[in-house]
């Protein structure tokens, strides 16, 4: 099993798919572990002094005006885990819950926060041992950091809360038990350096956003997979056309559709009869393009994100001082997961629209709604309801969280990011547009089969291997049958990510 050994540096996306999908193990490096300890061991000295610092010897939020004695420290840290555990709705998915739990142990490990070795690899032990804390998905405002669900992540490490142990959901305690683990009895500050932080919301917008750059390459494909069916002209994906226009993401997506269709003899180049296409095909390196820069900026932001200390207060040791600042405040990947959505929503919504193009004879000379029996047998008609339901539902889902706030604390938090909202949309958004482009590529191969002008002649080498994975699973419809067992069957080749690695492997990295 791959090892990750967290030193206090940087991690990267991959280094969350290895522990949150993969089960990478996580350790704690030396470098880090004596960060951590001369920290905890300040902030006990902190407590021993009767200093006032927030969150050590005071209350929190409102309550910070409440002085804490030394002897109640610890209890105010175990209480702080209890109250706040106060999530709604179904469980985040495991992956999910793993991903929190190892970008907390990494901002930890910055050994700024004041949290014992022993607490953070009762973190790491739950990772490694496959200890996963049962985590409700909604209850974050996403401002005084994840309170509500850190809480609930941390709670199987006091022996409390519910965890997922060897596929089967138990008491939080017992899990602890069966794996091994003795739970950790909490002491000054180390509660609040728990739930201190923006973990949910990026674990669930990083997941979201590394499935989401897949996502664009499977759109790219799909597209491509389109212009073979409606003999798409590829003169609008020319180089020396999208360099007038430098966008990066635009001139990759030119350069991946011609790499995909690259050796076809169903796509054709403009001509005094064929001047050029809708706006869904010719200007796919546009939209296609603004998505993709789209999702850099947010992998930008999410790299600085999983790499910084985001608890409060924050201890300097050398200076003898905590400050008490606001780095949970999770605005900065808010406004980056609501962008995440609507970048996604964009790539959805221009596949409907090809679907449209496949499935209306209006719209090409392919035979009604691909069925060469139209009238007796509906073909593909309702599937593009299908589509069209879907990106409707994803122009709701749009709607930025992050421009709401509402005031909590008795007002001493009076501006919330929402970013966690933000975050699950965003994640909702990509399902969503996954199905729509699933539909695509359906329709795209009955196109392909269905068209009397290029019948037997070759496909480009991206296209031809997507098409015939998706025939491998998915047969050409000839009488209707139930289309959602088809669907099913294309969709968990999207989820596993089998067409795009198909593709690559053909034609290289997208």
């Amino acid at each position: 099993m791959n090892k990750i050994t967290i030193n206090g540096g940087r991690i990267t996306l991959d280094d969350i798919i290895s522990v949150s999908r993969n089960g990478a193990a996580v350790e704690i490096g030396a470098e880090a572990a004596a960060k951590i300890t001369a920290c905890a061991d300040y902030v006990a000295r902190l407590v021993e002094d009767d200093r006032v610092v927030y969150g050590i010897t005071t209350g929190f939020g409102e309550f910070s005006k409440v002085r804490i004695s030394r002897e109640d420290t610890a209890d105010l840290q175990r209480n702080l885990i209890i109250s706040h555990a106060c999530g709604i709705g179904d469980n985040l998915p495991v992956d999910a819950a793993r991903a929190m739990l190892f970008l907390r142990i990494n901002s930890l490990a910055k050994g700024v926060s004041g949290i014992r070795l022993a607490t953070l690899q009762v973190l790491a032990d739950m990772l490694n041992r496959g200890v996963t804390p049962a985590i409700p998905e909604k209850g974050s405002l996403g401002a005084s950091g994840d309170l509500v669900p850190l809480a609930h992540m941390v709670l199987p490490a006091i022996g409390l809360g519910e965890a997922y142990f060897e596929n089967e959901l138990m008491q939080g305690g017992q899990a602890m038990k069966r794996a091994g683990i003795t739970p950790v009895s909490l002491t000054s500050k180390e509660g609040l350096a728990l739930i201190n932080g923006t973990q949910a919301m990026t674990a669930i917008g990083a997941l979201a956003l590394y499935d989401g750059l897949n996502f664009a390459k499977l759109c790219d494909i799909a597209a491509g997979l389109t212009m073979e069916a409606l003999e798409g002209i590829t003169d609008a994906f020319a180089p020396e056309l999208h360099q007038l226009r430098p966008h990066p993401g635009q001139i990759a997506a030119a350069k991946n559709i011609l790499k995909i269709v690259s050796g076809s003899e169903c796509t054709r180049r403009q001509s005094p009869e064929h001047v050029q296409d809708a706006y869904s095909l010719r200007c796919i390196p546009q939209i296609h393009g603004a998505s993709k820069d789209a999702l850099d900026f947010v992998a930008q932001k999410i790299d600085i994100e999983i790499n910084s200390v985001t608890d409060n207060p924050i201890i300097f040791m050398d200076d003898d001082n905590a400050i008490s600042g606001g780095m949970f405040h999770g605005q900065p990947v808010a406004l980056a997961f609501d962008f995440l959505a609507i970048a996604l929503a964009e790539l959805a919504n221009v596949s409907e629209r090809r679907v449209e193009r496949l499935v209306n004879p209006a719209l090409s000379r392919l035979p009604g709604f691909l069925t060469a029996h139209g009238g007796l047998h509906s073909g593909f008609m309702i599937a593009q309801y299908a589509a069209a339901a879907l990106v409707s539902e994803n122009k709701v889902l749009c709607h930025p969280a992050s421009v709401d706030s509402i005031p909590s604390s008795a007002n001493q938090e009076d501006h919330v990011s929402m970013g966690t909202i933000a975050a699950r949309k965003a994640r909702d958004v990509l399902f969503n547009a996954s199905r729509v482009v699933m539909i695509e590529l359906i329709c795209a191969a009955q196109g392909i089969d269905l068209n009397e002008r290029t019948k037997g002649k070759n496909l480009g080498a991206g296209t031809a291997a997507a098409y015939s994975l998706v025939r491998k699973v998915c047969d050409k419809l000839g009488d209707d049958r139930e289309l959602y067992v088809d669907f099913n069957k294309v969709a968990a080749l999207i989820d596993g990510n089998d067409i795009v690695d198909a593709v690559e492997n053909v034609i290289g990295r997208l």
